[in-house]
């Protein structure tokens, strides 16, 4: 499975899609983000866990293809 990591900015109502939280802040400042780099880290994301700032939402999941 491909993790994918979806990063809603509230106010901006911009979409980001990553796939690790490192490459959110490669993109993303903290303070865009609402969050440092280092507390997301070890916020225990799980497989459709989410994560909500006072900026922004971060939603992990991951992505399904089909099997054709």
């Amino acid at each position: 499975m491909i993790k994918v990591i979806h990063v809603h900015l509230i106010y901006e109502k911009k979409n980001f899609y990553f796939g690790s939280i490192s490459a959110i802040f490669d993109v993303l400042t903290e303070d865009e983000v609402g969050i440092t780099k280092n507390s997301l880290l070890h916020a225990g994301m799980t497989d459709g866990g989410c994560k909500i700032t006072k900026r922004a939402m971060i939603i992990q999941s991951h992505l399904i293809r089909s099997g054709k």
